[in-house]
């Protein structure tokens, strides 16, 4: 096994469950020291499977939809490891699914704040010690879905993610830091242990949500979903040093949809 992450601090958010879980045990088994991120009470168990001592992973219960939130988890990477070289922003994900014209004002604004504000909020936490330091590596989670149906407040949220990402790295290109995204595709991934949305989908919400089923299907050159070792590769090779000539850039990953 290679150890490209070897004592390089790395900070993942959305650890408990689905794509951040996934990255979380890739970057342990290739030697990184870990702060894991999640509102999620079962994240102490991620810490088990990663099977690292003590003094080289930490958790933090946050809410990072909230700039108190970004602020709880870099001080616990302080605290715990004194610096920050990389920060994998994975919390997001679409709440409701459905044409826009029923999207309510107060649902609009939860999407948004799901899964743009996070992103936001972590970087501008992490950025001053990574400028103090001159070194530093973000990955956004983005989504191909900027251009689909039935998530339109979630795309917006994805289009912003990819602004972010590419404004960031042209500012912060100087101080040696590197941020890019990944795009990504239809994940196969196991049932989430908290939903999104707890309530049970309306008949009318199971039809729109198939819709993007099929949608992301048709739109992929191999019509098919991806699993989440796929993403976990592309999220890990632009946080190495093997992708250090790369900045500024999203990176779908959907079987040929370029989102």
């Amino acid at each position: 096994m290679s150890a490209r992450f070897d004592n390089k601090v790395i900070i993942v958010t959305g650890a408990a469950q689905g794509i951040g879980h996934g990255v979380a045990l890739a970057l342990a088994a290739e030697g990184a020291k870990l702060l894991l991120v999640d509102r999620a009470d079962f994240l102490s168990d991620v810490v088990i499977e990663t099977g690292l001592a003590e003094s080289e992973i930490a958790t933090v219960q946050a809410d990072l939809e909230t700039w108190a939130g970004a602020e709880l988890m870099l001080q616990a990477a302080i605290n715990k490891f004194g610096r920050v070289d990389g920060l994998i922003n994975n919390v997001g994900g679409t709440i409701w699914a459905k044409p826009y014209q029923y999207y309510q004002p107060e649902e609009i604004e939860a999407e948004i704040r799901r899964s743009l504000m996070p992103t936001l909020w972590c970087c501008r936490a992490v950025l001053p010690g990574m400028v103090a330091q001159q070194s530093g590596v973000i990955v956004n989670v983005s989504s191909i879905a900027t251009k689909g149906i039935n998530r339109i407040p979630y795309s917006a949220a994805k289009g912003g993610v990819n602004a972010l990402t590419a404004s960031l790295a042209l500012e912060h290109a100087s101080d040696g830091i590197r941020v890019n995204a990944v795009a990504t595709g239809g994940t196969e991934a196991p049932q989430r242990k908290v939903p999104r949305n707890p309530k049970p989908l309306s008949s009318d919400e199971q039809v729109w949500y198939q819709q993007i089923v099929d949608q992301t299907i048709d739109s992929s050159l191999m019509k098919r979903y991806g699993n989440i070792a796929d993403q976990v590769n592309a999220i890990l090779f632009l946080a190495s040093e093997q992708a250090a000539y790369i900045t500024g850039t999203v990176l779908p990953v959907g079987g040929g949809d370029q989102g």
